[in-house]
């Protein structure tokens, strides 16, 4: 199956929907030449054991639907911060204090970005 980034990153903010992820952001970096990635997808979840649940959904729903695994996955023994390396497509899930501090979408100032409105 040839995928495309759009497909990846709309079906990431899918499964980060369907365990009620918070705070959901598309940082688009194709436009940044040192970029690492096209893409980063973010997200907060409450407390470690949502976090958890939320990048087993993303892993889950992105196999089903795209036929894709995920490079690496790192920060899974504490479940603070998530990565989920997906190439062109790097997620992120973190806890909200967790996410404050790194705050990833300053760090790309250049980029596009767009925040999902939060589903309650």
């Amino acid at each position: 199956m040839n995928i495309t980034t759009d497909q990846l990153v709309e079906t990431v903010k899918e499964a980060f929907k369907d365990k009620k992820g918070k705070n959901i952001t598309t940082v688009d970096m194709r436009a940044i030449e040192e970029a690492m990635c096209d893409y980063f997808v973010i997200c907060d979840g409450n407390t470690p054991t949502q976090v958890a649940a939320i990048y087993d959904r993303v892993e889950e729903l992105v196999r089903e639907k795209l036929h894709e695994k995920p490079v690496k996955i790192a920060g899974t023994e504490n479940c603070l911060w998530v990565a989920m390396d997906y190439v062109d497509v790097m997620v992120h899930v973190f806890v909200p204090d967790m996410r404050a501090y790194y705050n990833l979408e300053t760090l790309w100032a250049d980029s596009k970005i767009s925040v999902e409105p939060d589903m309650d």
